[in-house]
């Protein structure tokens, strides 16, 4: 499914999802379609190519778990993964975003219902308080699975180095990585020598 949204009208006061224009010949100063993957989906924006990814996700796109914290790329609240490998979203523009797959906090889980592993953890753990970092710590643990499915500690703290919390004292969130961890190697295959 493609998308489009005509973020200037999304931003004139009207109530509801922003009205589709998928065959407008002019653009106006500045504006570009931007085709990107969010979470598995097909999206077309109509955007300035300098408009930031988090603004694309929370108010064109609705996904509104992806949090602004610092604005200057220090906190990690707004971490998303593009191609994969963590962002922030705060600082990555419309234009570095085309034709790339990005995944929110709201793909994480998949289509079906049910939380991802790592959600499950933080949630048993108490790897949150607030919960406003927990999206982007989510996310940049997940990439650091995804890279190191038994890291070492170094490699947490370097994964997590980006990500503030101002809440926890991060002994929930180490007990969820370590949860995550240990399910992991409980469900995979046995290896075969």
């Amino acid at each position: 499914m493609c998308q489009a949204v005509d973020t200037e009208a999304a931003n004139e006061g009207g109530s509801g999802p922003p009205a589709a224009k998928p065959n407008a010949e002019w653009l106006g100063p500045g504006m570009t379609d931007i085709q990107m993957m969010v979470n598995g989906e097909a999206h077309t924006v109509r955007v300035s190519p300098t408009r930031r990814l988090v603004d694309i996700l929370r108010d064109d796109l609705r996904l509104t778990g992806t949090k602004i914290g610092c604005d200057i790329g220090r906190c990690g609240a707004c971490t998303v993964l593009m191609d994969g490998r963590p962002v922030n979203a705060c600082l990555v523009m419309a234009y570095q975003v085309s034709h790339r797959d990005v995944l929110t906090i709201e793909g994480l889980g998949g289509p079906g219902p049910g939380l991802h592993p790592l959600q499950e953890a933080f949630l048993e753990a108490g790897g949150f308080q607030c919960g406003y970092c927990t999206p982007g710590m989510i996310l940049a643990v997940k990439a650091l699975l995804d890279e190191h499915p038994q890291p070492t500690e170094e490699q947490v703290r370097e994964a997590l180095a980006g990500n503030l919390c101002r809440c926890t004292g991060y002994a929930g969130v180490w007990r969820a990585i370590r949860m995550t961890v240990a399910k992991m190697e409980r469900s995979a295959p046995p290896e075969h020598t």
